[in-house]
């Protein structure tokens, strides 16, 4: 079951904002509809959006009802531009749309029919390649899960993250399918709760052993000594390995490096971003402030009471034990690691 998947001449993606009580599908047939289910998670996860980007690129082609190149080009441009713009953090959105506007601007096509026909190809090769290079990633990073080991996650990184089978909760379930016993603390990830709702259910689902705690209750199981390794996912990575995930990351590496914690970050070579040297040039969403005192419509304080909302936090390398990628686990010095993932060497 995909996340995310082109049918007949529309996308048809899960509905996440209904998990975990119910499964639904959405059926989006506009560009502007896909970029609003990436805005408000109906979709989330930063290869997941990649490839709905991707999608929603191809429908743009299809919709627009120009009979020349250079206007379906000019028309491209602008969809492009609206679904960049739905989460600006998470690069894979962004390489995605530029993969598709490189092959509509390659000057090879004369009909545009043509070209509306290899973008829908080139969506469904990315939402594709998606799937085998999650499954490469689990089976190089399933390696670092011991036999009885208790892993943390921080917010979801499975099956529903990306187009299948997940990063950082893909290694869990490689190593789980791989016939090892281990127990995973789940952090619930407020604001949206992406732990305690998409987590639990994926794991549910495998037969996996878990535990949801309180995003606060992850430095007293460290110091427990409850805590044998940690694995996170990434929406973006700077050239020198640091990367913005969800909120709440940061700390987490930090009670990591504390208490001697093993900490690993999974992630496509489509997340790493070298035109940036560092963390802090990632772009972090500020997202509506409603999400923490309104979660999903449920009210906690006051409608006076304020609040601020950034979606994501950025963690420095140095607290990096190392980053699994579909061409093996980059580790320290990353400014030379990283260039190699990228350039498609083994590690």
């Amino acid at each position: 079951m995909r996340t995310v998947e082109w049918c007949d001449g529309a996308l048809k993606m899960i509905d996440q904002r209904a998990l975990p009580w119910k499964l639904e599908f959405v059926r989006l047939e506009s560009v502007e509809a896909v970029a609003e289910s990436i805005r408000d998670m109906t979709v989330r996860g930063a290869p997941a959006i990649g490839a709905a980007a991707a999608f929603g690129l191809a429908l743009a082609a299809r919709k627009s009802e120009t009979d020349t190149i250079d206007a379906l080009i000019s028309d491209l441009r602008k969809s492009g531009d609206l679904l960049k713009a739905a989460r600006p953090t998470a690069v894979n959105l962004a390489w995605a749309v530029e993969k598709l506007l490189d092959i509509a601007t390659s000057g090879e096509f004369s009909h545009p029919d043509d070209l509306r026909q290899i973008l829908l190809a080139a969506a469904q090769q990315i939402a594709d390649d998606d799937v085998a290079i999650n499954s490469r990633m689990g089976a190089h990073g399933a390696a670092l899960v011991n036999d009885g080991a208790t892993v943390l996650h921080h917010c979801n990184t499975g099956a529903l993250a990306t187009v299948d089978y997940g990063t950082a909760l893909g290694v869990i379930r490689a190593a789980f399918e791989a016939g090892k016993h281990f127990h995973v603390l789940l952090d619930e990830t407020r604001p949206r709760l992406q732990g305690s709702r998409l987590s639990a259910w994926e794991l549910e689902r495998l037969g996996v052993s878990y535990d949801i705690i309180p995003d606060t209750a992850a430095g007293y199981y460290m110091g427990e000594g409850e805590v044998d390794i940690i694995l996170v996912g990434a929406d973006r990575i700077a050239a020198n390995g640091d990367f913005a995930n969800k909120i709440g990351t940061y700390q987490l590496a930090i009670m990591a490096q504390a208490h001697g914690i093993p900490f690993y970050t999974v992630a496509p070579t489509s997340t790493i971003d070298l035109s940036l040297s560092a963390g802090k040039q990632i772009p972090i969403e500020q997202r509506d402030p409603a999400e923490v005192t309104t979660p999903y419509g449920n009210k906690i304080v006051p409608a006076r009471f304020k609040a601020r909302n950034p979606a994501f936090d950025v963690t420095p390398h140095r607290y990096l034990s190392g980053i699994v990628t579909e061409n093996g686990i980059a580790r320290p010095p990353f400014a030379e690691s990283l260039q190699r993932a990228v350039a498609g060497d083994v590690l």
